[in-house]
């Protein structure tokens, strides 16, 4: 079947204003909603990206363009959210994306995770499975998802660096800011690991990860398909795809693979 074309399109009107969230004693955290058919579609930005990325406006765009809901936030200290980006970690931006659901999503949620969102996309299925059932969760889309990258995404000189030092400072070519890695977020990242073991999701998952992807290896996308339990899983590999699959054809790849899921949810 020929896959559909569907170009990012201008967000207008509300769709483009972000809105805050207020939490006692945990910063406020900026998001973008816009209401419609339901699974909710939830995006979970990288490490030290957030919801102004071409990915996430593409999917907000298309999504109001079609009348589907559609939630994007900025973690805490990241984006236009408040905190400190070296006081959180891997669960506490967990902790932000559940808050943000349960405050603005009724209903099943359709999680796609990019990156680092990847693993934070399967921490937050497995706590909504765990504690609403596996019925919340309409499908999973991790575009180079990085599931337990503090295990396979630094070597043993940089762990050492992060024990001893308190932090790793790392120049990137994705931003002006060098990627801060504390040692707070690399010893969440090591207790909260799941490749090694049987992952207990048993929705549907589409996993796009491009061949020529210099930072999470193909071959994490291969794991991650074999260690969850579910029987409906498809890992996408894109010829010449980098990490970012920000190309025309990456962005409807994407945006395919979650219309396809919201018209037929399982």
């Amino acid at each position: 079947m020929e896959r559909q074309q569907f170009p990012p399109l201008p967000v207008s009107g509300t769709a483009a204003a972000p809105a805050w969230l207020d939490r006692p004693g945990r910063p406020r955290l900026a998001y973008r909603h816009v209401t419609g058919a339901g699974p909710t579609i939830v995006f979970l930005p990288g490490y030290m990206s957030d919801m102004a990325g071409g990915k996430a406006t593409a999917l907000l765009a298309w999504a109001a363009a079609e009348g589907r809901a559609c939630l994007l936030l900025d973690y805490a200290g990241c984006g236009l959210s408040e905190g400190q980006f070296a006081e959180q970690t891997l669960l506490d931006w967990r902790g932000d994306v559940l808050d943000l659901i349960d405050a603005k999503v009724e209903g099943r949620v359709l999680l796609v995770g990019s990156s680092m969102g990847g693993w934070l996309m399967l921490l937050t299925a497995l706590a909504l499975t765990q504690r609403d059932g596996p019925r919340r969760i309409a499908g999973l889309v991790g575009i180079a998802a990085a599931p337990d990258f503090t295990e396979w995404g630094f070597s043993d000189a940089e762990k050492a660096i992060i024990r001893t030092e308190g932090a790793l400072i790392e120049d990137t070519p994705y931003g002006d800011q060098p990627y801060v890695t504390t040692r707070a977020l690399f010893e969440s990242g090591e207790a909260n690991r799941l490749l090694d073991g049987t992952i207990p999701l048993t929705c549907p998952v589409r996993l796009l990860h491009g061949q020529e992807d210099g930072d999470v290896p193909p071959d994490i996308s291969l794991r991650l398909a074999a260690a969850l339990a579910s029987d409906d899983v498809q890992v996408t590999l894109v010829k010449g795809g980098d990490h970012r699959l920000s190309r025309d054809g990456d962005i409807a790849l994407l945006i395919d693979t979650v219309a396809r899921f919201a018209a037929h949810p399982a």
